[in-house]
């Protein structure tokens, strides 16, 4: 079935999740998180980079919308996205770490490449 995984959450709180994620993300260049909800973060976290390589009004407006944090949207158009100008996508990497020790969830890192 096509589409995004619903992570067992409500629309709303699976939204705020992941924008929480894309957040840390790109402040602190990489996380530790299931896998699943990894690759989410990567379909985010590419689309805002790309966005944000065009640094004009209308994609600082989507940027801000998204982002939760201001000072990570300044730190995504001004040191982030120049670095991936000459690249067309893949700006991250999902790196498999083995089960959790709780739940046995399969652990991934992502990270900015």
């Amino acid at each position: 079935m096509p589409g995004t995984r619903k992570l067992g959450r409500a629309t709303d709180q699976r939204t705020a999740m992941l924008r929480a994620m894309v957040t840390f993300l790109l402040e602190n260049g990489k996380i530790e998180t299931t896998v699943t909800r990894a690759k989410e973060v990567r379909s985010l976290a590419e689309k805002m980079v790309t966005i944000a390589k065009q640094d004009t009004l209308a994609n600082k407006r989507l940027v801000f919308g998204f982002i939760t944090k201001e000072n990570v949207a300044h730190k995504l158009f001004a040191e982030i996205a120049p670095k991936y100008a000459d690249r067309n996508g893949g700006y991250t990497r999902i790196t498999k770490i083995g089960p959790r020790r709780g739940d046995a969830a399969e652990m991934a890192i992502i990270e900015l490449i």
